[in-house]
């Protein structure tokens, strides 16, 4: 997707192969990192029964999300651009890196990736309820929508950069998924006793759906929107160089 374009899709993208292996990618990677992240979550509460997150239990669920994220992004990198997110999906719709169409697939397959994982996690537990995502006491809903408009907008930075950017080297595209389960590691450490550090309308929807719980849910959806939108549009349009036109060389004399 070297070439900035803003298009619905072609007619027959909707059902070509690609699309399909696609959306396939983008499903299969967003059901292991929210069975993971979300998993991780339940693994704690199960073995300490405790209300609050401790340190410890910040770093770990850090490092879950942060590796879950690395190891699908890889394995769907290069088939689907490896995106695991709606918000990144809408970053490189808003950029003119994806069309439409496409977009709409991967939202889909996002989604239901999650809710599949959240009603795997319920199975493989025993029925235990999943925590989806909240903001801390004495936090309030604009505190966390500004939370989550920062932190998504430090990933969706991140992205474009490393996986999305069309002047990237090709180091780049050995360190995107790296460097981006990183950053998610990382805002998960800076905000996760607040408001859980979501960036992800998917990881959060899924657990909310099969757990049932909406409280600010409407939070994880429009912070990391409009978080990825920012990052996107200003990434387009200030770091991305124009190509200037092409010219031609005045031919010399002899070849008139």
């Amino acid at each position: 997707m070297a070439t900035r374009r803003y298009e619905f899709g072609r007619m027959d993208e909707a059902s070509h192969p690609d699309s399909m292996r696609a959306a396939l990618a983008e499903f299969v990677s967003t059901l292991v990192f929210v069975f993971v992240g979300e998993g991780s979550a339940l693994a704690l509460r199960q073995i300490y029964r405790e209300p609050g997150l401790s340190a410890g239990e910040l770093v770990v669920i850090a490092l879950a999300h942060a590796f879950a994220l690395f190891a699908a992004i890889s394995a769907s990198m290069h088939v689907s651009g490896g995106h695991v997110n709606p918000a990144v999906t809408f970053g490189a719709l808003l950029g003119g890196r994806i069309s439409l169409l496409r977009a709409i697939y991967y939202w889909l397959a996002q989604l239901l990736g999650s809710i599949v994982s959240a009603l795997l996690l319920r199975l493989v537990t025993n029925n235990m309820r999943p925590q989806g995502f909240s903001v801390t006491i004495g936090v309030g809903a604009f505190h966390g929508l500004v939370l989550e408009i920062a932190l998504t907008f430090g990933l969706m930075y991140t992205v474009y950069a490393t996986a999305i950017d069309p002047k990237r080297s090709s180091a780049n595209n050995a360190v995107a998924p790296l460097a981006i389960g990183f950053v998610v590691g990382a805002n998960v450490l800076a905000g996760g006793p607040f408001d859980g550090a979501c960036m992800n309308p998917a990881r959060a929807f899924g657990p909310s759906l099969v757990g049932w719980r909406w409280d600010y849910h409407w939070i994880f959806w429009v912070g990391p929107l409009i978080g990825a939108a920012l990052a996107a549009l200003l990434y387009e349009y200030v770091m991305v160089p124009i190509e200037p036109p092409p010219h031609h060389q005045p031919l010399a004399a002899e070849d008139y």
